[in-house]
């Protein structure tokens, strides 16, 4: 065979290769392809292949270093008491989904919660602070059909009328239970004006229902360009008490912002003889502070367009009260350090009935102050 030939046969043959490797190999798909956008219900969001539902996925990460007087733990080696850092680490996943359908607006939201962080043990007198990865948590998941939603929420004693202010320690003065499963309707009359009826199942040892009855929330919203008037009222099934906040916010500038919120609640048959210490306390699910009344007041300025300075002031009828302030610094768009500063003094929670009677002694012995700071990163995406 001569080398003419071979050159012939080999070169026949990676033709032949080539043409059967054009055959077979899928041809690059067009990049617009891969997602279509679809902006009816903001950015973000893109058409889930096939369907006419749009989806958005986003969530956070975030972490937290704290300093307060209260994180105590032993030491490994003497068990001698000593002060010690809270940290923690946050991811949270979220996910929005919306169809329009002749019954109106079809919506899901999704929020999980993972941590890792400091938990706190004690044994016999000494105490331990170690570091864990946490439960993962359903903080919500929901369905909405038009103005109905379905599913896991936080109360809307506390949704419809809005957080105490954007500071990162509210535990001086709790404002609400938050989580539970909900029946609820929205209502927007138009000309500011909103509503809502909720039903709901509670959650924890005391907030849990505990009879076909739900606990009960109706809310009413009067929104204008200087701000807003909201209030919100809640029936605790278990305990026949009541609570109820009202809320103004005003807008005094594009820069400056200010709340107030009032709460109060009656103390039903929160203190009868009970083997739950937070009964003992005389709240319930919707009442979750000390007393029957409590007030949250703050402000938020804008010093400019990454800058913020946020205040809280909070206080309750045991005399508990709050301060916290911090600034927010927003390097990139999505990535925010906040440096906070918390002052509390608190004390004996205890309340009791007086000679069998259901007026309450409010007790605030063993009052101590409390001093501590939380720097945050986070980053939203």
């Amino acid at each position: 065979m001569t080398i003419r030939s071979l050159l012939l046969g080999s070169t026949a043959a990676l033709i032949a290769v080539s043409n059967a490797r054009a055959v077979t190999t899928a041809a690059e798909p067009d990049p617009t392809e891969y997602v279509k956008i679809c902006n009816v219900y903001g950015s973000g969001y893109v058409y889930i292949s096939g369907t006419e539902t749009c989806l958005r996925i986003g969530g956070s990460v975030r972490y937290n270093v704290g300093l307060f007087d209260h994180a105590r733990t032993s030491d490994v080696r003497t068990g001698e008491h000593q002060g010690t850092w809270q940290n923690n680490t946050r991811f949270t996943l979220k996910t929005w989904t919306g169809q329009e359908t002749e019954l109106g607006t079809l919506k899901t939201y999704t929020e999980t919660r993972m941590n890792f962080g400091n938990r706190h043990t004690s044994v016999s007198d000494s105490s331990r602070s170690y570091a864990f990865n946490g439960d993962s948590t359903l903080t919500f998941a929901w369905i909405q059909l038009g103005g109905l939603r379905v599913g896991k929420d936080w109360s809307a004693f506390d949704m419809f009328i809005g957080g105490a202010g954007d500071v990162l320690n509210q535990t001086p003065v709790p404002y609400g239970s938050f989580d539970t499963n909900v029946v609820q309707y929205y209502f927007d009359a138009g000309n500011g004006f909103s509503a809502v009826v909720s039903l709901e199942e509670g959650s924890g040892v005391v907030g849990t229902i505990d009879s076909y009855a739900p606990h009960v929330v109706g809310g009413l919203k009067y929104t204008h360009g200087w701000g807003a008037i909201t209030g919100v009222a809640a029936y605790d099934s278990n305990y026949e008490s009541v609570a109820a906040k009202v809320r103004v916010d005003i807008n005094v500038t594009n820069e400056l912002l200010l709340f107030g919120m009032l709460g109060y609640g009656s103390n039903g048959k929160l203190n009868d003889d009970s083997t739950n210490a937070i009964d003992a306390h005389g709240r319930g699910f919707y009442k979750s502070w000390g007393g029957n009344w409590a007030f949250w007041a703050g402000a938020t300025y804008k010093l400019n367009e990454t800058t913020s300075f946020n205040l809280q002031l909070s206080g309750n009828q045991l005399k508990n009260h709050g301060v916290a302030a911090n600034v927010a610094y927003a390097f990139l768009p999505d990535f925010t350090v906040t440096a906070e500063l918390d002052y509390g003094r608190y004390g004996n929670f205890a309340v009791g009935k007086v000679d069998g009677a259901s007026n309450m002694n409010w007790t605030n012995a063993n009052k101590k102050s409390s001093v501590g700071g939380i720097l945050r990163f986070e980053r939203s995406f």
